[in-house]
């Protein structure tokens, strides 16, 4: 495995109950096709060494669809819902994966493109850092874990709205929650995550942490446009990435003319 081509992980376990339906979040539909199906094309730009799946809530629907729409990703099954760090561990702990590129990235994520992906996969690379954060300014940061910088700028920790003070949630900067990572650092990692925090889960945020603390580089990459890494967890958020789908495809490709 190589940097040019990292194994992708999406995270597909969720429940997704403000979606008030019977029909697993990531499978909803989006101008004629899955929510699921834009994040595994995306990561496809990659040309990952590997595409995997995370499945836990209504894994069996989900499961269904992926062996008809992308036989070739690999399938992991988290039994319960313990956060996304214990989401990545059980993935590290099926799959070995001990070196290379590691692009942690969601199911629920359909407006994210490849080639913010490849950019950040890119910056990371560059940097020889041991991990990489997507970020981007919101104007409301609502419900996102918020960026905290130390006094030179550099990225200190990742605080989940549910664990922040309200000075830190005044904080625009905001963590979507995609990463790339070394891959044998993040297996060391995940094993030391603790749950102290409100929601009592292995928080991936939290490996960021760990490595600052060991001493290692970690780095993040600002996304200009805040759009693309708004999550789909209700149906307005699902209504709003339709639109934004939507939009993209309407607008003619450069050169091209309108017949």
């Amino acid at each position: 495995m190589s940097a040019s081509r990292p194994a992708v992980i999406i995270l597909a376990a969720g429940v997704g109950t403000r979606m008030n339906s019977a029909l697993p979040k990531v499978l909803h539909p989006i101008c004629g096709r899955a929510m699921l199906d834009y994040v595994v094309a995306a990561a496809r730009e990659l040309d990952p060494s590997s595409l995997i799946v995370v499945v836990g809530h209504h894994r069996d629907q989900v499961i269904s669809h992926l062996s008809e729409h992308a036989p070739d990703v690999r399938v992991v099954v988290q039994d319960r819902q313990g956060g996304t760090g214990h989401a990545v561990r059980t993935v590290i702990e099926e799959t070995g994966l001990a070196t290379g590129t590691v692009v942690v990235t969601y199911g629920d994520a359909p407006v994210l493109r490849g080639q913010t992906l490849a950019a950040l996969v890119s910056q990371h690379s560059e940097r020889h850092a041991t991990a990489t954060a997507l970020t981007t300014v919101m104007d409301d940061p609502t419900g996102y874990g918020r960026i905290i910088r130390d006094g030179d700028g550099a990225l200190l920790e990742v605080i989940e709205e549910a664990d922040a003070t309200a000075e830190q949630r005044a904080i625009t900067e905001v963590n979507s929650g995609v990463y790339a990572f070394e891959a044998g650092l993040l297996a060391d990692c995940v094993k030391r995550l603790l749950t102290d925090n409100a929601k009592g889960e292995e928080y991936l945020t939290d490996v960021l942490a760990v490595m600052r603390a060991d001493g290692h580089d970690v780095a993040t990459m600002l996304a200009p446009d805040p759009l693309e890494v708004v999550g789909v967890n209700d149906q307005a958020q699902l209504a709003r990435a339709r639109q934004i789908i939507n939009d993209r495809t309407a607008v003619p490709e450069q050169g091209a003319h309108p017949q």
